[in-house]
């Protein structure tokens, strides 16, 4: 049975392409007779409010959005998260990493350069090398710190090709190594965006994830936690992301208008989604 998803953050409110996105995944289940699933990707606690989540549901429901089974929060399922890193530590995969953000742009300036990967400057491997003894004992000290994958020494742990499929791009050799050290979880919470995403697809028992084109490059470092975890690789398909009169792409970030202000103004639904294409 295909299982599609939509995974919002509670960090803000539903705009129009949040709306695309959600309005894709259940046409895409629905019209294989499956299920569709809602997720609220809530781990983000300086970012994530309650008053979001309820509001998620809200514009969903105003939308005609219907979901099958209850919402999976990940903020309820830290365990989940902190099995799939305890699983990597035991294979050596992880390090602690303690720098600021401040530390890695010096870090790149000393060296005059750094390869680049999708989002900007790769980390330098500043931590990569510190001795066991003094990570241990920066960590005793109450030291804040990250967990970062070790991306070429986990590669090297997975025999043979890295792939999946995208069903507008066709077949993609996952490349994780063009990202670096990915964080994978921090000093308060055991988990960050690719790893929960990763144990909850396939805790969800998705089959296949819709969402934006903007996130197709996170699937190269996704796949290698896969392929390192055991876990089923689902099929993908990459939508396109709606963009406002000048071109930009939708975003919370960029103050795009919510469907709670489209709703207030007195759009009607079933307009809105046929506009949309559905």
């Amino acid at each position: 049975m295909t299982t599609t998803r939509f995974a919002p953050s509670p960090t803000g409110r539903l705009h129009l392409g949040h709306a695309f996105s959600a309005l894709f995944a259940q046409q895409a289940a629905r019209a294989l007779g499956g299920r569709f699933l809602l997720r609220l990707e809530d781990i983000d606690r300086a970012r994530c409010r309650p008053e979001f989540a309820d509001a998620i549901l809200e514009d969903l429901a105003w939308l005609g959005v219907r979901w099958d089974g209850p919402v999976r929060r990940q903020s309820e399922h830290l365990d989940d998260y902190r099995a799939a890193l305890d699983r990597l530590a035991a294979a050596g995969l992880l390090y602690p990493c303690f720098c600021t953000r401040k530390d890695i742009q010096d870090e790149i300036a000393r060296a005059g350069h750094a390869p680049h990967g999708p989002d900007g400057p790769l980390y330098p491997g500043t931590c990569r090398g510190l001795p066991r003894a003094e990570a241990e004992r920066r960590i005793a000290g109450g030291a804040p710190y990250a967990l970062r994958l070790d991306v070429a020494r986990a590669r090297a742990r997975v025999s043979g090709d890295l792939a999946f499929v995208d069903r507008d791009a066709g077949r993609i050799d996952a490349d994780p190594l063009r990202f670096g050290d990915v964080v994978l979880a921090r000093k308060e919470v055991p988990t960050s965006y690719h790893l929960a995403v990763t144990v909850d697809d396939a805790l969800q028992e998705i089959t296949l994830v819709t969402r934006g084109a903007d996130l197709l490059p996170a699937t190269h470092v996704q796949r290698l936690l896969q392929a390192l975890l055991d876990l089923p690789v689902p099929d993908y398909h990459h939508h396109r992301l709606l963009t406002d009169a000048a071109g930009q792409r939708l975003a919370k970030r960029a103050d795009s208008a919510s469907l709670a202000t489209l709703r207030a103004q007195g759009a009607d639904p079933a307009a809105l989604r046929a506009d949309l294409g559905f």
